[in-house]
């Protein structure tokens, strides 16, 4: 079982109960945890933020359709990615799955290959994500531990400045900006300047061009 199996489980949501038996088939033959629901509703009621996994999303069901299950999901903060699958599919619907923030659109009846490939597809793409999310959150509360003067310096830095022109800028003199710029150093346990500006890269900042 590899390692995305053991972290993940698939969660199917259609009314047809044929194409829920046969994707759980499908995907507990190469070894994938599944839970299969016959209504959006139904999911709803039992899914939460810390649920990790794909959901394979019916776009059109009694009740409420995928994609409305889907907008659901995101204002409770489930961020599952998903993948919507439909025996209706046209260019319309793919559109507007897609701008939804589908991982991908699949049409019944479906290849096995490539719905395991677009499963594991998603999933990979969600690891990567998350995982730049937390060192982006890592370094943002690294930073939050400046004062409001060093963020200042800090930003300085970061854009290339050098200690009398931060001095400058700030209105302070050069002797305190290095006090301040040693502070940084420690607070953020960098060693360089170069360390810190990977620091404000992690968490996100934009610089213009030279």
């Amino acid at each position: 079982m590899s390692e995305l199996q053991n972290q993940y489980t698939i969660y199917i949501v259609d009314d047809d109960d044929a194409v829920r038996d046969s994707l759980r088939a499908l995907l507990e033959a190469v070894g994938w945890s599944v839970q299969s629901y016959e209504s959006g509703m139904a999911f709803l009621n039992i899914c939460d933020s810390t649920m990790r996994g794909c959901l394979l999303l019916d776009i059109r069901m009694p009740g409420l359709d995928g994609l409305q299950v889907q907008r659901i999901l995101s204002q409770r903060g489930v961020t599952l990615p998903f993948i919507v699958i439909s025996g209706h599919g046209d260019v319309s619907s793919a559109v507007r799955a897609m701008k939804a923030g589908a991982a991908e659109f699949l049409e019944k009846p479906f290849d096995s290959e490539i719905v395991l490939r677009a499963i594991r597809t998603a999933l990979e793409s969600d690891a990567e994500a998350r995982g730049k999310q937390a060192v982006a959150s890592a370094a943002a509360a690294r930073l939050d531990a400046l004062t409001r003067r060093e963020r200042q310096v800090f930003d300085c830095l970061v854009e290339g400045a050098q200690n009398k022109m931060i001095a400058r800028q700030l209105a302070i003199s050069p002797r305190t900006v290095e006090v301040h710029r040693s502070r940084i150093m420690k607070k953020l346990g960098a060693s360089s300047l170069s360390e810190v500006v990977h620091l404000a890269l992690e968490a996100g900042a934009k610089f213009d061009d030279a």
